[in-house]
């Protein structure tokens, strides 16, 4: 599977799923341009849901196999790749930033580019179910909001929200302190750039959350929500140096474009 250095338990016609460890699991959609990863975190008392994905097929299907313990589904910011399957689950949190973006629609991005981003170059085969003609981001009222610093126990296993703007305004990443498994969402990943030039971004936001990132202590594994699966946390001495050096030659604006570095890149 695509850069995939963990086992795969499931290999589903649209979902790929695999074992981070025994609790710990990635749910991926590789016949998407994105390849996006939602992560199944796993306690003794509840488990909690990284994301929903892109909503081309049910991820509920997925997660049913994987725990009968309650999920809570934490969103890492309001996009449509994101909160695909919202719909299926009961609990749902997102930063309070973002909280209007979930009941009311996405901001600035109208509905014909998220279809037309949602049904291009798909590599496997879609559920019937799956029209892209009358695709439609999730949208409803959260069960709650998420804010910086709060803590979810999952029982004898505790995760940490940090907001992380930039991406988007409401954009969270997830510390699990038992494991150091950072959860990155749209703040950091390989191969295609990381992003703020939409009118709802913030280059300087990102830049700032990338800077914040590499100051937590005890990070193992970086888990971003695209291409390859798990990072060697070494990459974020790259990130450092990379915010480092976009002040210093003042390219934190929108129109400098794709900066790359080694490892990852940016684009504003």
């Amino acid at each position: 599977m695509e850069n995939n250095q963990y086992n795969v338990v499931i290999d589903d016609a649209w979902f790929t799923v695999s074992k981070l460890d025994a609790a710990t699991y990635a749910i991926s959609e590789y016949g998407h341009w994105e390849k996006v990863h939602s992560f199944l975190l796993i306690g003794s008392e509840r488990a909690v849901l990284i994301d929903t994905g892109l909503g081309i097929d049910n991820m509920k299907r997925m997660t049913d196999q994987l725990t009968d313990l309650p999920i809570m589904v934490l969103t890492t910011h309001v996009h449509a790749d994101h909160i695909g399957s919202h719909g299926q689950f009961r609990e749902i949190y997102v930063h309070e930033v973002e909280e209007d973006w979930l009941v009311s629609g996405i901001k600035k991005l109208s509905i014909e580019q998220i279809r037309k981003d949602i049904s291009r170059d798909i590599t496997r085969p879609v559920p019937a179910s799956f029209d892209p003609s009358t695709y439609t981001p999730y949208r409803g009222q959260p069960t709650g909001l998420l804010r910086d610093g709060d803590i979810i126990e999952l029982g004898e296993r505790s995760l940490v929200i940090y907001h992380t703007p930039g991406h988007s305004p409401g954009h969270i990443a997830v510390f699990d302190i038992n494991r150091g498994y950072l959860f990155t969402g749209d703040l950091l990943y390989d191969e295609t750039p990381v992003y703020a030039f939409y009118p709802t971004t913030s280059p300087e936001d990102l830049v700032n959350s990338l800077e914040r990132i590499t100051n937590i202590d005890g990070i193992n594994r970086i888990f971003g929500s695209h291409n390859t699966l798990g990072l060697d946390p070494a990459l974020l001495a790259v990130v450092r140096e990379a915010v480092q050096d976009l002040r210093e030659k003042d390219l934190v604006r929108f129109g400098t474009g794709i900066h790359h570095f080694n490892g990852f890149s940016v684009q504003f």
